[in-house]
């Protein structure tokens, strides 16, 4: 008689399950976790808030030496595009923390995601959204202002704020920029803390950051809201203040991540 071999069933994978309705004064519970993580062992994270800050001036200079200043405030915009891409060492250090390890600038930045190259994949898109927006933005100031040659920034504002054609161009310009801004949001805030913690596609995390996104619009929009703040508080400081504001965001959209994807 053949004896019979007991089998034994794996166990089934821990589901993922997802916060939802999170109310939107929990938004300021994230900064305040960003602020913490950048005080426990601040250099690294002020270090990288100062490489940011040094990237973002030479590209603003070269944006001048070239004569590209008309598209410098499109560039400006596009950053909060490409920025959590920028920020993946700022959620290494997080994640290191939160399983009770340190983590140096080294670490920061050669960052070794769960999903390998697939958070490069992501960055690339990205990219070429941030490179369609500014190209957006260069067509609609031709459609309201034909061939003119830009005035520069000195002239930029009379003309803007002076004449029908420049409030109409504020009004589409803007209009056209937030749909930007709210489409690469939803697809990346949670996609590369993902990327990065868990072993995924790059199609997967952007669809599953949209669908978090959704289910906690009240809390993300006050989180998209405070980001913009601070951003528009670097830009009053000539970009001085994102050594300090980057890495607190940085930190606060880890927090953002582990919060809603329990």
């Amino acid at each position: 008689m053949t004896p019979t071999i007991p089998t034994v069933m794996p166990p089934a994978p821990r589901e993922q399950t997802w916060s939802r309705n999170l109310p939107p004064a929990i938004a300021f519970r994230w900064l305040a976790d960003g602020w913490r993580d950048l005080t426990i062992g601040p250099m690294p994270s002020l270090c990288y808030g100062l490489l940011v800050f040094l990237v973002s001036v030479v590209i603003v200079a070269g944006l001048f030496a070239f004569g590209w200043d008309y598209i410098l405030f499109p560039a400006f915009a596009g950053f909060m595009v490409v920025g959590p891409v920028l920020a993946i060492g700022l959620y290494e250090k997080s994640r290191r923390l939160a399983a009770g390890e340190t983590a140096s600038l080294w670490d920061m930045i050669f960052v070794k995601p769960a999903s390998g190259g697939q958070i490069l994949f992501t960055g690339v898109l990205l990219c070429l959204l941030m490179l369609l927006w500014m190209r957006a933005a260069v067509i609609i100031y031709a459609l309201f202002f034909g061939l003119r040659p830009f005035p520069g920034l000195d002239h930029i504002a009379p003309m803007l704020f002076t004449t029908p054609e420049g409030w109409a161009m504020l009004l589409v310009g803007s209009a056209v920029g937030a749909l930007f801004a709210a489409f690469s949001f939803a697809i990346s805030v949670f996609a590369i803390p993902m990327l990065l913690n868990e072993r995924v596609d790059a199609l997967t995390a952007m669809g599953t950051s949209t669908a978090l996104v959704w289910n906690n619009l009240p809390a993300m929009l006050t989180w998209g809201a405070i980001v913009l703040a601070l951003f528009l508080v670097s830009l009053a400081t000539g970009l001085l203040g994102l050594i300090v504001v980057f890495p607190v965001v940085g930190h606060g959209t880890w927090h953002v991540y582990r919060a809603i994807r329990a």
